[in-house]
């Protein structure tokens, strides 16, 4: 993500530099043709590039609140995984029976789940990213655990598979009722849809036929310009010309990229940073709760077996 408030221009015209070089070029041999060779036929009425133009900002815009839609639907989603994640961790450290918070097992239970969540978070946006799901998962989990998902494609789910093994376990031990049961695997359900969304978005891409039309649409309108404003500007046209071409491309461009907000870009949404600040939320309400250790933590149930 971009992490600074202005952006720098060179970032922002480095995006289409080499299409804008050849704007320059393509403009300044109409102007040359025009002015030196004295070429007068090439020049067309203004009006023909005026209606493409108007067309294609219909379509731009379009095109624009589609992606930008996209874009804030992932933030939406991410915004309630946040929520959704301090709920499961309040829920885990304040669902249990009397006297069970002096049962050593059920400490390392509690400290164990709220970790893995933290993991859980971290794993999904590297998995959006078409990056390794457990980088970095070492010093939130154990090795055990490690080994475990190793076997999933999909290593979030599988992280989520062991959420729901642990509260059934606890509900044996009795740590929570039936009811809190429930709540739990409601919370967790709702944590599912959401990476469930950001797989749809993923994987869903935006009509390739519906940008290649309107992309050629736009370079006809670049190669159209010239010669509709020769007659007015002469030399000037080649900076005008310039100045419309990357105004479109770069609306263009902006488009594209937000239309994948999973794409390990700088204007995606922030998971990483928004993973960290469930990792600081979810310590500070573990520590509010018990005593707790930077070590890691070992599994506390037998039953995560393929």
């Amino acid at each position: 993500m971009l992490l600074k408030d202005k952006i720098p221009l060179g970032y922002v015209l480095g995006k289409v530099k080499y299409e804008l070089m050849l704007v320059v070029l393509y403009a300044s041999i109409v102007a040359l043709l025009f002015r030196t060779f004295n070429v007068k036929d090439i020049s067309i009425p203004i009006a023909v590039p005026t209606i493409m133009g108007t067309v294609i900002s219909l379509l731009l815009a379009f095109r624009s609140n589609q992606a930008y839609d996209r874009w804030w639907e992932a933030r939406n989603i991410w915004g309630a995984i946040v929520n959704d994640s301090r709920t499961l961790t309040r829920q885990v450290l304040s669902f249990a029976a009397e006297g069970v918070y002096q049962e050593e097992e059920f400490t390392h239970f509690r400290t164990a789940f709220v970790r893995r969540q933290i993991a859980w978070t971290y794993s999904l946006g590297q998995s959006l990213r078409k990056l390794n799901g457990t980088q970095g998962l070492d010093r939130l989990i154990g090795k055990r655990e490690l080994q475990q998902i190793a076997h999933y494609d999909n290593k979030p789910n599988a992280l989520l598979d062991m959420h729901g093994r642990d509260i059934a376990y606890a509900l044996q031990k009795g740590w929570i009722n039936a009811y809190q049961h429930v709540e739990l695997d409601r919370t967790l359900t709702r944590l599912c849809d959401n990476m469930g969304k950001c797989e749809r978005i993923k994987n869903t891409i935006f009509p390739v036929t519906y940008s290649l039309y309107l992309h050629f649409t736009i370079i006809f309108f670049i190669l159209l310009l010239p010669f509709s404003v020769i007659d007015f500007f002469g030399w000037m046209e080649v900076p005008l010309v310039t100045a419309i071409a990357a105004s479109f491309l770069l609306i263009e461009k902006m488009a594209i990229q937000l239309q994948d907000p999973f794409e390990n870009k700088p204007t995606d949404t922030p998971m990483t940073t928004i993973s960290r600040t469930i990792e600081k939320d979810l310590r500070q309400m573990l520590n509010d709760h018990a005593q707790f250790t930077e070590t890691e933590v070992q599994p506390i149930a037998s039953f995560y077996v393929l």
